[in-house]
Order: structure tokens, then C-alpha cells, then sequence
């Protein structure tokens, strides 16, 4: 079989993948070469997509409660209390709230059933969380949500500034576009991040700047461009309105050292090709739509924008949020770009063939939780997004949830946090069931296509929301038999962004046959500057926007710090898929609190040990780890972890509920908080073939090869009992250092669980146990945790697309590699997605410490 071009599922850069299907639900990824988002690059997300194709915790057939029920039941449930409720309290007491992970058909036929016929806009997305700000700036500055630039501008920019992004680890193929810049170009490049990440490491210039420092810094600079005469004074004329008094109000504070300043301000001069990637780092902020707008006008101020290599690029996060925003899942939206105007809902009524358009914008995600927390949501279809982990003060969203008559919950996996609290639960197709388009961050259109055929009774998501209508009394404007239809529709009605003078324009694509959707190539609507000769606006100039930094928090000691939050390299949003994958699970088996030693000194926490955060919104526990890299005085923890995976480490119960006021995009980077050491009694971790769910203060359960690694810390004794399957016992104890180990091999004489328990003293390695389950062995050789004849070490992990171990790499340092790319010619490290490069960067810096393998 030859194979299939899709797109991959992750972030928004929207690589392009050949996947050769390899039996009933197995498959091989390549990357594309023929794709332009990436030309054969993937991640190492993407590079393992084939690890996370099978049906583990699939939801496979309809659910009412936790009965299995027919279509017809569950659709026929679902139409009678949306029904009931918009004629018992209004269509405003109906509300979606939707997901990146959505096709841009699934995003159309939802959006057009909750605006156009319900008769309300309460559809939101996950996107809110991520863009929103982004969208918002956009939107002040030139009337539309589009994107100026594109991902070919990279190679031609001669400095790239990257705003609140990690980008080695978060868009790791964009990050191989720089590195690629800066070596054949010289590209200069800017980190702007209150952390030295991985990206930071790299730069030429780390600006470690403030918590919400952004929109001070951008307007310091813009006053400092315009102060030097670096202003284009042509361009501000005749392409640009500036408000009255804007020069005279300028902001010219930069928050940051003076002399880092000039640094910055001296490389922005001299480099007429300049491009501002910003991402969740400016956006999840309660002033990320003044952050984004001090962006976009220093390059309208000083002309860099609409030529090769300069321009504000947001970096969307999800793989279908640019197409979610295009067809109008934001309630901030009408559809296809346009918005509540007398003229722009007529338009949409007439194309929709509806009196029931909605007349005002509906609630963003943050109210739309409050809303169904106060009763005045009393019916909502939350699709293929985990809120009960991702929104912030989540704790406070599942008693919404949980208040909720009608909560109904379409995924693909049945035992999420979220879904756990839904009445009817419906299944839907993955990743490789899907058939559809999406569009990533430069507005490339892609197709993804089914690999596999539907599993149990998953359904498209578009045909789910199609049937509800159908039952609703609405069938004839719901009557696709294909997601072709639902694009051709989609594509026409960009006709009307086109007639009130937006940029959005697929109707090419309108008049599409099965088969031209089906053989569908990558396309970029707007071309690659989309706003070069006039900018949608009434006079087509571009709007120069007066912002303004947060407002100062006042100290607070009852919260001293600051709490950050973020994205791992290898895992994605709430782990339902990179949580099955035992490589991607390798990387951070845990949520871990990173701070300052200064701080954990203060505070009283250890290297390795465990800690509780707490904010006026929750308290979760986390393992500390001590890093340089982190400001004083500020934290970080990872956004991942959810009650299926591990009993803390539960992020978005910490982050505060307040927005930025334009936006509705909450501030998940600075919340206040404190932290305190947690002393367990006994630490331990548990291999087994099966998961288990301890009743611990302390666990997380991590995929390995074979079965699941879990680790654990508690209180008083360790009930054995509960955590081991039944089965012959091998056991050894230590009671001078409270250790007990305990192997239970199966019928077959292979290992399917081992318990390592200590009250003072080490455990052993993980790795080595974990990989002797389901394989035979001595129980002497299980109970020590190392094999009799030891193998060669090769440390911890560094590249997981090609198993590379620290050792390893510092073999090859020794024998001579003197930069990554000797490096990877000798192990293959950093050869492929590059994410772990500024590692192996990292330790060519400090070659003369490292211990090569043995």
C-alpha cells in the first residue's frame, strides 16, 4: 500500500507526514519531503504518532451515565434537552465549547448549528487559551485576524526576536528553520523570556525579563527607534493611522537592565529584515492583547512588515487553531472572519438560510464556565478538549461541571477528567480515522486522512453535530454525506470575508469535486504577505494602537512568588495521546516544580524532593528540581498532568482566573503563589504490566514498553496488598533502612510487577526494571534492580528519536566532536527534530567535566 500524505496532529507548524499503514492499527511515520511546512522534518510528537494509533481507553460506543446506549438514543437525548433547554430559558442557555483539535469542517458545522440556528454565539474553543490575545491584536491593528507573515520569511530575516517561546522544544521544526538561518545567513537571534530555556541557551541575546514586561519593553523600544531617526516615516503616512498624542505618551521605561537594552535596541537598528515570533508566553497574559499590539507597531513604525524576513508571526499552538479561528469558533466571531455588524449578520443569514442568527458575540471560555457554575449555562457540548484539566482555576470548573444538568462530552477517550463528569458521552474518530482539512500558523491549508477505518462506533465529529441538527428540526441545512460538502460550503461562504474587504478568501475551492478535495496539495490562502498592498480596514490603513503594561501586582507575602507555566518537549496538552507513548513518556516521567536554589534554600525544598504549591486557587504537589535557569523570586511546572496520570501535579487548579480585558484570554504565567517542603515517610515506585491507581498522597503512572511505571510517596504504611496482582511473591526486606522489595512473575515465569519501597534509603533504577517486564528472568536480578553481568550505561537520555544517552554523547565529545553537528554525525543525536540540540550544545560548553559511556 502505498502511503497516505497527512498532517500531524500536534502543534500548528502543521508538518506534513507520510504514514504507510502496517497492519489492523499500526502505522509507519515519515516526515513529508514534499510538504512545505517542513520538508520532511517531524518532531519527536510527530516522529511517534505511530505509538499512539491503538485503541487503549478508547471511547468506542455511545454512553448514557455509564450505560451503553444506541446512536439514535444518545443523538435523540441530546437534541431533547439542547430543545428544552432554548425553549424553556432561552438559546443562551445552550453553550460548545470546542478544540484545536478539531477539523476545520468539525469547526464549521458546529459553529454554523450554535450561531446560526440555536440562535446564540456561546461557542468557544480551547484556542482562547492558547491565541486569543493574538487574534485580538490583529484585529486592533489591521481589522483581521491574519497572520502577515510566512514561515520562508525566517531564511531571509537577518535577526529573529522570540517572545514568551520556547521554540526548541514547543515548534521544534521552526526551530531547525532558525538554526538553518543562522548558519547560512548569520540570522542574530533574541530570546525575550523571563526563563533561560532550552531556546534561551542558544540565543545571541537573552532578555530575562519580568513577568508581563512585554508591552513596556516593545513601547521602550519603539521610543528608542523613534529617537534614533529609525522610524519609516513613509510608511507611517501612507500606510498607517497613528492616534493623537501617541509619540508624546510613549512609554520609555524598559523594565530591564539599561545596557541589555541598548544591546537589544542596537541589533533591531541594524537589521532591516527583522521578524517578532510570540507565542502562549506574551498571549496567556491579562494584557497579551496590549503586548501583541506594542509588537505589531514597532514593525508598522519602523516598515518591518510586508517584505521577506520581517514581520509579527504569531506561533499558534494547536494543529487546527488558525482554521477554528478562520470558520468562527471564537464566540468573539461571527464566521469566516467576519463579525456582529447589521451588514455582516445579513450577509450571514441570507447565506445560512436562517431568522435565527445570533445578534451579539457570546461568552469567551472563562465566562462560559462561570455562566454554567451559576445555572444561567444549563446545556453544554464540550468536544474533543479536556477543561476539567486545562482551564485555569479548574478546581472551580468541575463544580461547574458537576452543577451542570446537561453536560455532554464527544472525545475519543473515554475516562478523561472532563468526561467523567458528562451524562452522555459520544465517540468520536482520532487522529488517522479523521478526513478533513486543517490550518497552521502561515495559513496553509492541509489535508488529514484517514488511515484506519472507524474503531466500535466512532463517528466524525461534524457527522455527530449534523445529526443533532438533523433531529433539532434542521436537516435540509445539515444534509452533507461527506466532509467534501461541508468544505465546499465552507469555501463559498469566504466569499462573504471577501465582499465586506477581508483577506480570507477560499472560494477557488468552492466549486471543488470529491475528487480535487480528496488529492488535495498543501495551499497558502493570502499568499506569503497577505497584507502588501492595502490592509482590511474602511481607509485600508493599518492602526497604529496605544497600549499600556498590567497594572504592578502589589506584593502579597502570603504569596510570594510567581507561578509559570508551560509545555514539555515530548508530551502534548493533557497526555490522552502522548500519554500512551512509552518514548515520549521518557523524557519528564513527572510534573516538576522548577526553581532557583536560591529559593529552595529559602523555602526549605531539596533537588529531588517533593513540594506542594499553593495559590488562592488550589494546592498541588509536585518533585522539586533546582535550576539557574529560573529567575528568583519565580516557578514553573509543566501544563500536562491530570487525575488519570497521577494524584497532583494538576497545573490548571493552581492558575489564576483573571483575563485580559479585550481578549478573554486567561494569565496562566503569573499567578501568585508559595511553596513548602513535603517529607514523605517512604518513597517507592511500582513496575506492572497493568496500571494501577494508588491511594497515595503522591503518584504519577508513566507508560514504559511493556506495561506502566509508577511512582509513589506517602504517610504511614505502604499497603503492598493494593498495589501488587495477585500471583507468587519473591520478596527481600532491609529493616535497618525500612527497604522492602517484592518481584510477582506470571504464570510464565516473566515479570509482571516489582515493588521497590525505602523509608532511608536509595531505590534503584527504573529504567532497567521497567524493561524486564513481560520478559522471563531471576528473581535475585529483579529484587538487586540491575542485571548479574551489568550492561554498558548509557546515562540519561538525551535524543529520543534515536535512543541516544548522555554517555554516549560524551564518548563522542571526547573522541573529538567539537559542535552538535560532529555530534550527531557520530551518534545521530539532535538529527532529526533538533529539540535536544541545545542540550548537546549545553555539554560541548562544559566538555572537559563530562564522563563518557564505559
Amino acid at each position: 500500500m502505498d502511503p497516505v500524505r497527512t498532517t500531524c496532529a500536534y502543534c500548528g507548524v502543521g508538518c506534513g507526514i507520510r504514514a504507510e499503514v502496517t497492519g489492523p492499527r499500526s502505522v509507519a511515520i515519515a516526515g513529508d519531503d514534499d510538504h512545505p511546512a517542513n520538508g520532511g522534518r517531524l518532531c519527536s510528537k510527530g516522529t511517534h504518532l505511530g505509538e499512539t494509533v491503538g485503541l487503549e481507553g478508547r471511547l468506542l460506543h455511545p454512553m448514557i451515565g455509564d450505560a451503553r446506549v444506541s446512536w439514535n438514543e444518545a443523538l435523540d437525548r441530546v437534541a431533547a434537552h439542547m430543545r428544552d433547554c432554548i425553549e424553556r430559558h432561552g438559546p443562551d442557555s445552550v453553550a460548545f465549547y470546542v478544540s484545536g483539535q478539531l477539523l476545520t469542517e468539525d469547526y464549521y458545522v458546529a459553529n454554523k448549528l450554535m450561531k446560526g440556528f440555536v440562535g446564540s454565539a456561546n461557542i468557544d474553543t480551547n484556542s482562547r487559551l492558547c491565541m486569543a490575545s493574538a487574534v485580538a491584536a490583529h484585529n486592533r491593528a489591521w481589522g483581521e485576524d491574519v497572520v502577515p507573515c510566512s514561515y520562508d520569511d525566517i531564511a531571509e530575516a537577518d535577526l529573529i526576536l522570540l517572545v514568551g517561546s520556547n521554540t526548541a522544544w514547543c515548534h521544534p521544526v521552526v526551530w531547525q528553520r532558525m538554526e538553518a538561518a543562522r548558519e547560512r545567513r548569520g540570522t542574530k537571534l533574541v530570546v525575550i523570556d523571563p526563563r533561560r530555556t532550552e531556546t534561551a541557551e542558544q540565543a545571541d541575546l537573552h532578555v530575562p525579563l519580568a513577568p508581563d514586561g512585554d508591552t513596556a519593553l516593545f513601547t521602550a523600544l519603539l521610543a528608542e527607534m523613534r529617537r534614533r531617526g529609525a522610524l519609516d516615516e513613509a510608511f507611517l503616512r501612507s500606510r498607517c493611522s497613528v492616534p493623537s498624542g501617541f509619540w508624546d505618551d510613549l512609554n520609555r521605561d524598559p523594565g530591564i537592565d539599561r545596557t541589555l537594552f541598548m544591546q537589544l535596541a542596537d541589533l533591531f537598528a541594524a537589521s532591516p529584515r527583522a521578524i517578532t515570533m510570540f507565542s502562549q508566553g506574551a498571549n496567556q497574559s491579562v494584557g497579551g492583547t496590549d503586548k501583541g499590539n506594542a509588537i505589531i507597531n514597532l514593525h508598522l513604525a519602523t516598515g518591518r512588515i510586508n517584505r521577506p524576513g520581517a514581520g509579527p508571526f504569531s506561533i499558534t499552538g494547536q494543529p487546527n487553531a488558525m482554521g477554528g479561528r478562520e470558520v468562527g469558533g471564537l464566540a468573539s466571531t461571527l464566521a469566516c472572519h467576519l463579525g456582529f455588524s447589521a451588514a455582516e449578520r445579513a450577509s450571514v443569514a441570507r447565506f445560512w438560510g436562517t431568522d435565527r442568527l445570533c445578534r451579539e458575540p457570546g461568552l469567551k471560555a472563562v465566562d462560559l464556565f462561570r455562566a454554567v457554575h451559576s445555572g444561567e449555562v444549563r446545556f453544554l457540548w464540550i468536544m474533543a478538549t479536556n477543561p476539567a484539566v486545562s482551564m485555569p482555576d479548574a478546581g472551580f470548573v468541575r463544580e461547574a461541571l458537576a452543577r451542570c444538568p446537561h453536560v455532554v462530552v464527544s472525545d475519543v477517550i473515554a475516562q478523561t477528567d472532563t468526561a467523567r463528569l458528562a451524562h452522555v458521552r459520544l465517540p468520536a474518530l482520532a487522529w488517522g480515522e479523521k478526513d478533513g482539512t486543517v490550518t497552521n500558523s502561515e495559513r496553509r491549508v492541509s489535508r488529514q486522512r484517514r488511515l484506519f477505518p472507524p474503531p466500535g462506533e466512532a463517528r466524525a465529529d461534524w457527522r455527530i453535530v449534523a445529526d443533532v441538527a438533523a433531529r433539532m428540526g434542521w436537516r435540509d441545512a445539515f444534509a452533507w454525506a461527506s466532509p467534501a460538502e461541508v468544505f465546499r460550503e465552507y469555501a463559498a461562504m469566504t466569499r462573504l470575508a471577501r465582499q465586506h474587504g477581508k483577506r480570507l478568501d477560499l472560494a477557488d475551492w468552492a466549486g471543488c469535486s470529491d475528487r480535487r478535495y480528496n488529492e488535495m496539495q498543501p495551499f497558502q490562502w493570502g499568499g506569503r504577505h497577505p497584507l502588501a498592498h492595502r490592509f482590511p480596514t474602511a481607509d485600508g490603513k493599518a492602526r497604529i494602537v496605544a497600549v499600556s503594561p498590567p497594572a504592578a501586582r502589589a506584593p502579597d507575602p502570603g504569596f510570594p512568588l510567581r507561578l509559570n507555566t508551560g509545555r514539555y518537549r515530548d508530551q502534548w496538552h493533557t497526555m490522552t495521546r502522548t500519554g500512551l507513548s512509552p518514548r515520549l513518556s521518557h523524557h519528564r516521567r513527572e510534573p516538576i516544580l522548577e526553581m532557583h536554589p536560591v529559593d529552595a534554600r529559602r523555602y526549605g525544598l531539596v533537588e529531588g524532593g517533593l513540594g506542594r504549591i499553593e495559590t488562592p486557587f488550589g494546592a498541588e504537589l509536585f518533585r522539586i528540581a533546582t535550576s539557574e535557569s529560573q529567575r528568583p523570586g519565580e516557578i514553573f511546572v509543566p501544563m500536562h498532568w491530570t487525575d488519570m496520570l497521577a494524584g497532583g501535579g494538576r497545573t490548571g487548579k493552581l492558575v489564576q482566573p483573571a483575563t485580559d480585558p479585550l481578549s478573554g484570554q486567561p494569565g496562566f504565567k503569573n499567578t501568585p503563589a508559595r511553596v513548602a517542603p513535603v517529607v514523605p515517610d517512604w518513597r517507592a515506585f511500582l513496575a506492572s504490566r497493568e496500571p494501577v491507581t494508588p491511594q497515595a498522597p503522591y503518584w504519577v503512572r508513566s507508560r514504559v514498553a511493556h506495561g506502566w511505571l509508577t511512582e509513589l510517596a506517602g504517610f504511614g504504611a505502604v499497603d503492598c496488598d493494593a498495589l501488587l496482582p495477585p500471583g507468587p511473591r519473591i520478596e527481600a526486606a532491609d529493616r535497618e533502612r525500612g527497604m522492602r522489595r517484592i518481584a510477582v512473575p506470571d504464570d510464565a515465569g516473566a515479570l509482571a510487577a516489582a515493588l521497590f519501597v525505602t523509608r532511608r534509603g536509595t531505590l534503584p533504577s527504573r529504567d532497567w526494571i521497567a524493561d524486564r517486564l513481560g520478559t522471563p528472568g531471576t528473581g535475585a536480578e529483579w529484587l538487586a534492580g540491575r542485571p548479574a553481568v551489568p550492561a554498558p550505561d548509557n546515562g540519561p537520555l538525551v535524543c529520543l528519536c534515536h535512543d541516544v544517552g548522555e554517555r554516549q554523547i560524551a564518548a563522542a565529545i571526547a573522541a573529538g566532536a567539537r559542535d552538535t553537528g560532529a555530534v550527531g554525525a557520530a551518534t545521530r543525536a539532535g538529527t532529526n527534530c533538533g529539540s535536544c540540540r541545545p542540550v548537546i550544545a549545553r555539554m560541548l560548553e562544559s566538555r572537559p567535566t563530562m564522563e563518557p559511556a564505559i
